[in-house]
């Protein structure tokens, strides 16, 4: 096990007290297959008058992937989507050139009391598609296909594995498994990527006999196939897929990009109100002052 890659998470205050556990990107590793940015929200009970709302802003060359556990999100964006999003659904936001979305509440729970818990990712674009133009998918959570063995199972969000499909327009090659294993139950988890990495979202869980730390990125080496096993239960997310095709990304807050231009245009753009605009809304988050 001294062979995996460990990434340990750090928090990041969204504003307004909300505190996400952050992975990707790191000093050692900026991306594992094309994911580049990792953050895990939660458990927490959202309550009446706790503002967490995030404003209209931009993206471009990214793919917004979000998925919950608890609670429920509403998803609006500049192509006019207005998309609640619920336990074991996936959002998948395809930016390209460039979008503009919100992430609030819904308007059914703004005066109530309700957990709220989940993984946000953003995977790289291809560099084919990074100024393709913009789109927005909902795959709810009777359509994401299930694996299952003695004591486990496995919700396959994005990619294939264990033969099974999802339905999630997924940009390039990609993996994104939900994982749950019963008391005492075993895994091995096949070695179907070159790039992997398992996180721990709660439980207990040994790999190899070693026992993993909760909310840290484990990246495995290509071809291992790590035997899993908790003795209470653990739940954990798997990502991965090929590197990123030209290698390294240029990140400044929520714009990914191959090239600095690309990202002084979208800066530009952003600053100029360019970028299109949330049905609705008129508020925006201005670009940072760094």
């Amino acid at each position: 096990m001294s062979a995996l890659l460990r990434i340990a998470s750090h928090a990041k205050d969204l504003g307004g007290g909300f505190v996400v556990r952050r992975c990707l990107p790191s000093v050692q590793r900026q991306s594992v297959g094309p994911f580049l940015f990792f953050d895990h929200f939660g458990p927490v009970t959202e309550t009446p008058g706790r503002a967490h709302d995030v404003r209209p802003h931009p993206h471009i060359g990214l793919a917004t992937v979000t998925y919950l556990f608890e609670g429920a999100m509403q998803h609006r964006d500049s192509l006019g989507s207005d998309q609640r999003i619920e336990p074991g659904a996936l959002n998948l936001m395809i930016a390209g050139r460039g979008i503009v979305h919100s992430e609030r509440k819904p308007p059914d729970l703004v005066d109530r009391h309700y957990p709220i818990h989940g993984l946000q990712l953003w995977a790289a674009l291809p560099l084919a598609q990074e100024t393709c133009e913009p789109s927005f998918s909902h795959t709810p959570a009777h359509a994401i296909p299930q694996a299952a063995g003695p004591g486990w199972t496995a919700r396959v969000l994005m990619g294939t594995a264990w033969g099974l499909q999802s339905p999630v327009p997924t940009p390039g090659e990609t993996l994104y498994l939900d994982v749950q294993l019963n008391a005492e139950a075993e895994l091995a988890l096949p070695a179907s990527h070159a790039e992997r990495a398992i996180y721990l979202v709660e439980g207990a869980l040994h790999a190899d006999g070693e026992a993993l730390e909760a909310q840290t990125l484990y990246v495995l080496p290509e071809g291992h196939t790590p035997l899993l096993r908790s003795e209470p239960g653990a739940r954990f997310a798997v990502i991965g897929g090929v590197p990123l095709d030209g290698g390294h990304r240029h990140l400044w807050w929520n714009f990914v990009a191959s090239q600095p231009a690309l990202i002084d245009q979208a800066k530009a753009d952003w600053a100029a109100q360019r970028m299109g605009q949330v049905p609705g809304e008129t508020e925006w988050i201005p670009l940072p002052v760094r």
